[in-house]
Order: C-alpha cells, then structure tokens, then sequence
C-alpha cells in the first residue's frame, strides 16, 4: 500500500469521525433541550403548589386569629360584667352603711338633744339647792353669832384637842406593845420555819471537768488538724481546754445549760469512741434533748417538793434551768425550793396565804435562769417573766422587791425577803465568808470615792447598788451623766461580782436663808 492510499485512508478515518462527533453533538443538545423543558415544567409545578400551599395556610392562620380575637372578646366582656356586678355590690354595702350611719346619727343627735335638756335641769337644780344653802348658812350664822370659817374653826380645834390626846396614848401603848412582842414574835417565827425547813448545809458545784480513760484520747478529741474540737466548740458555744492536767479536759462556759450539753455530749463521744464532726453533732443533739429533758423534770420536781401547781409550762422549764445555775457556790433551784418552804412556813405562822407565799418564794429567782442570755439584773428579769406570763400581781412585786429594788406592798414581799436572806444566810449555804464580803465593798467604795468631785460614796443592797454623794460646786447636772458612766466602766473594769451594779449618782443644792 502506498503513501497516498494510507493518507486517503487516515482521511476517511477522520471524516467518519467528524461525523460521529456531529451526529454526537446533536444528539446531546436534542437530550439537554428535552432536560431543560421538563425542569422547567417541574419548577412551574412546585411554584404553583407552593402558592396554593401559602394561600390554604393563609386562610387557617386568618381563621385562627378570628377565633382568638372573639375568644379574647368574650373572656373580657365576661370580666368586665363580673367587675360591673362586684362594683355594683360594693356600691349597694355602700349605701347600705351610708344608711346606717345616717341613723346612728340621727340618733346620737337626738341623744345630745336629751342629755343638753337633763344637763340644764340639773345646772337649774343646782342652782337652787346653792341658793338655799346660802340661804341656811346666813340663818345659821345669824343664830349663832358667828361666821361659816369661824364656826368650822371652832369646831375643828375642840375635836383636834379632844382627839391629839387619846391619839398620843393610844399610840404610845401601842408602841410600846409592838416593840414588846415583835421582836419576840419575829425571832420564834423565823426560828420555827428554820427548824422546819430541813435542807442541805453543803454547796453544790457545777462540774467542768470531763475525766479521760487515757491521754491518748486528747489526740482523738482534737481530731486532725483540730477539727474536732473546733466542731464541738462551735456547736455548744463553749470552749474546750486540753492541758498538761492528766487525762481530765476542762469544759468552760459563762452558760451552765451549754456546759452541760457539751460534758454530756464529750462523755457520750468518749464512752463511744467514734469520734468525728458527724458523730459529734448527733451526740451534741441526744445531750440537748437529754438537758432539755433534765430541766423540764426538773421544773417539775420543784413544783412537786413546794406544792405549787398550775405554773405555766414555760415557768416550769424556766425554773428548771436553775439546776444548772449556782450563786456563790449555792444551786440557785435547791435555793429557790428552800425559800418557798421557808416563806410558806412563816407565811402559816402569820396566817397569811400560804399558796401565795410559796409561789412567790419559789419564783422569786426566776431571772437567774436566763441572766446570762438577757441584759439586765435577775431581779428585773424575773419580774418581766412572772409579769409576762400572768402571775399574780402580789408574786410580781415580791419578785421585784425581794433585794429592795422597790418598796414591798405587800406581807408576802416582806417575807420573801426574809426567807431569801435565812436561806442564803446560814452556815454552808455560800462560799463567799464576811471578810471577803467587806472587802469587796470596800473596794467598791474605794474605787467610786477617788473621783474628783465625789464628796461620799456608800455600797447598799448587799454590794448591788453604790450611792454616791456629789459636791454641787463642783459636778454639774450634765457632768452627773458622764460621771456616772465612767464609773460604772471602771468597776466593770476593776472588780468582780455577781449580777450587776447600780450606780446611783446623787447632786443635792440647798439654800439657806435667816429671817431677821
């Protein structure tokens, strides 16, 4: 084959290829033509459809909004019909006590009218019977030959010598009489009721001391890095001192109740060896419920021992709490319950009531029980209490008077007195002896003396009030103030004692003239 006919050939090759290509073409463009129409269709469709769609969902949400707004309209038509009946009503009770006050009107006008009338006729007859005695006593006067303030003054000086005369006699006999028999009759009253009242001579004293069975048990109480003392601590409100002492911790609180509660709680942990912040506070809480329990009991045995009945149940616990409470070594319940027997008994001797005098006797140091939480002194503060829960008023002022805060109105109050000074008198009954006793009023008198302007200073009421006499040259009204409180911050400062201490500052001015 030659060179021409291979190239012929090549040719043909491309020709038929040229071909195929446009017959290719063709086709392809025909096929996408074809494509292109039906998408187009397709497309019209879902337009069409998507319209219809937007339409119907058109019309519903139109329908919806038409339902809300007459449901809407309904509910406030309702509202506004039950709003026009209310007011309608208010409106009608409004009239109504428009009504009513109109006639308690009417009435008490009609009334006023009455009483004006009666109130004239009574001015009228007063009048008259004024008249009349005038009219008397010029009679009386014409008779007699003397005026009405001589007559008066005769008469009153011949009954005031008739009676001046018996009146001192009778006096002076009955004078004589009382001071004949009241000593007497004090001394074997007093003696009596003492010989009575068999009690204890020995102090209680409150234990602080929690005994260990090794001292290994320190290092278990203080947990790690302290946190379970600091836990017990925080809970009872005490504080907790780990010394050198041996196997014994010292429990310290100004509240006896909480020193109770954590002992307890402490000899509970100990006895049963689990100790951690979570046993701690179970332990704590069973020990409060226990104390809590001891004082109501307790409140109770009192009112059992005196036979005072009918307290209220707060009295009784308050009562209680005095179990835990001590006064110079003196447990204020086992003093209370011997005050009531004492006063009951003197109280039989006089035939006053016995009852009463118990009671009284028994609450006269309620104010201890709490002195420790409530600013202010036992006295007051118990008196607060038996006045706040209805007590009789007779037992109020013995309560108030039973350290001469104020005058005893009543026999009750004065024996009060009395049975509280025996009990917490005798032999064993207090700690504190007289010689520490002056001292500390000494002291008292000491520390409030050295003031510049004090003239005199006395310590009254067994050390619980300090009078001080004040030079009126010297100390002004309105330095009395400041003076006395700077006082009362120094012995708060300087001395110890129970209870508190009135600070009485006294500045008297006199003026004397002669007449010549």
């Amino acid at each position: 084959m030659g060179p021409l006919q291979i190239i012929l050939l090549i040719l043909g090759f491309v020709l038929v290829a040229a071909v195929f290509f446009a017959v290719g073409v063709a086709y392809r463009k025909k096929v996408g033509e074809r494509e292109i129409g039906s998408a187009e269709t397709e497309a019209t469709r879902i337009i069409n459809e998507a319209i219809r769609s937007g339409e119907s969902r058109k019309k519903e949400m139109l329908l919806e909004a038409k339902d809300e707004i007459h449901k809407s309209r309904t509910e406030h038509e309702k509202e506004m019909k039950e709003r026009k009946a209310e007011i309608t009503k208010q409106e009608r009770r409004l009239q109504q006590k428009e009504d009513t006050l109109d006639k308690k009107s009417d009435a008490y006008e009609r009334k006023e009218e009455e009483l004006n009338r009666k109130l004239a006729k009574v001015t009228e007859t007063q009048a008259q019977a004024d008249e009349i005695r005038k009219q008397q006593l010029a009679t009386l006067e014409q008779i007699s030959g003397l005026t009405q303030d001589q007559a008066k003054q005769y008469l009153l000086q011949s009954i005031e010598e008739e009676v001046r005369h018996d009146a001192a006699m009778k006096i002076k006999e009955i004078e004589q009489q009382l001071k004949d028999e009241s000593e007497d009759k004090a001394r074997e009253i007093i003696s009596t009721a003492i010989q009575r009242c068999a009690a204890d001579h020995a102090a209680e004293v409150t234990v602080s001391v929690v005994a260990l069975p090794n001292d290994e048990m320190k290092g278990r109480i203080i947990g790690r890095e302290g946190r379970n003392i600091r836990t017990l601590e925080t809970i009872t409100g005490v504080d907790l001192i780990i010394d050198d002492t041996p196997e014994a911790i010292t429990v310290s609180s100004f509240d006896p109740v909480r020193r109770e509660i954590a002992r307890l709680a402490l000899e509970k942990l100990i006895a049963d060896g689990r100790i951690h912040p979570t046993r701690i506070e179970d332990m704590v809480e069973k020990a409060r419920k226990e104390v809590d329990r001891t004082i109501r009991e307790e409140g109770e045995r009192a009112c059992y021992e005196t036979g005072v009945h009918n307290l209220n149940p707060e009295l009784v616990k308050i009562l209680g709490r005095q179990k835990y409470r001590t006064s110079y070594g003196q447990n204020v319940l086992n003093h209370s319950i011997e005050v009531s027997h004492i006063a009951g008994l003197m109280a039989a001797e006089l035939g006053v009531d016995v009852a009463l005098a118990k009671r009284a006797g028994l609450l006269h140091d309620l104010g201890k029980s709490i002195d420790h939480e409530v600013e202010g002194s036992h006295v007051q503060l118990g008196a607060d209490l038996v006045r706040k829960y209805k007590e009789n008023p007779v037992v109020v002022n013995a309560v108030e008077a039973h350290h001469g805060d104020v005058e005893p109105k009543t026999v009750i109050a004065v024996l009060v007195q009395a049975a509280d000074a025996i009990s917490a008198a005798r032999p064993g009954a207090r700690r504190e002896n007289v010689e520490n006793y002056i001292r500390r009023l000494q002291k008292l008198e000491e520390l409030t003396g050295s003031y510049p302007g004090v003239d005199k200073a006395y310590a009254i009421q067994a050390g619980r009030e300090v009078r001080i006499m004040v030079k009126p040259e010297v100390v002004t009204e309105d330095n009395m103030i400041i003076l006395a409180r700077d006082i009362a911050k120094k012995i708060e400062a300087e001395l110890e004692y129970p209870g508190q201490i009135k600070v009485n500052v006294i500045r008297e001015t006199k003026a004397v003239e002669f007449a010549k």
